[in-house]
């Protein structure tokens, strides 16, 4: 049997309630988002509240996440609380589109691993449907969230599979937000691409930065240096 939770260096992230657990994608996407001078920062659809804890340990912000699900707001609110940074971190357990109506805070950095699976069958587990399907989370309301309350220098980064994000930056220009960098992230050395970490700005840019990762090396098993670099801060193994 699994465990009910993913043990860090610094927190815990307790699962047993949450449809989708602790992954290395995510777990490369926390790890890369850029927050050291944040001083304000946003997670949309928090789930057990994975990325908000992981950009806590990296900056001195002020986070708050935004979560729909009845169960996974009751998951992140534990992991919060269990958390050395629970002072800093405040979950509001609404939708975006909600969230959106009341709230006048301007964020240096705004995050997500939003639902992304646009077209592709649905299992037959409804909260897994929701925390990987668009439905309940479209793109535009992120987008347009983050037109109204990015602070003008600040940065959304999103974390999708390649098919999506390329409709997500498509769709980014009608906000008037421009595709900066891309992090591609691999399998392993020499295997498939299988997420993008898009980092996006109101600052246009000709030629966005291209970047990749390979999670292990190219026997599937050993990570990669790269990735050991990156979450040497948060992994028990490294």
């Amino acid at each position: 049997m699994a465990n009910t939770y993913f043990q860090f260096k610094q927190f815990r992230v307790e699962q047993d309630k949450c449809a989708m657990k602790v992954c290395t994608d995510s777990c490369v996407f926390g790890a890369y988002v850029e927050v050291a001078q944040a001083q304000t920062i946003l997670d949309i659809g928090t789930g057990t509240g994975l990325l908000a804890l992981m950009v806590a340990q990296r900056s001195e912000a002020s986070v708050d996440a935004v979560e729909i699900n009845a169960e996974a707001q009751m998951q992140a609110r534990e992991n919060f609380a269990s958390s050395s940074w629970a002072e800093r971190l405040k979950l509001h357990a609404v939708s975006l589109q909600e969230y959106a109506q009341y709230s006048q805070q301007q964020y240096d950095v705004i995050l997500s691993n939003p639902p992304f699976f646009l077209s592709s069958l649905k299992s037959g587990d409804a909260a897994k449907n929701a925390a990987k399907h668009t439905g309940e989370l479209l793109f535009e309301d992120i987008l347009n969230f983050a037109q109204k309350h990015l602070t003008p220098a600040g940065k959304l980064y999103i974390l999708l599979p390649p098919a999506e994000a390329t409709h997500f930056a498509t769709l980014a220009t009608i906000y008037k937000l421009h595709l900066n960098e891309t992090l591609e992230v691999y399998t392993r050395v020499g295997g498939k691409c299988i997420r993008h970490i898009q980092t996006y700005s109101f600052a246009p840019t000709d030629f966005p930065t291209q970047k990749a990762i390979p999670i292990r090396e190219a026997d599937s098993v050993t990570y990669s240096s790269a990735a050991i670099d990156l979450l040497h801060p948060y992994y028990l193994i490294f």
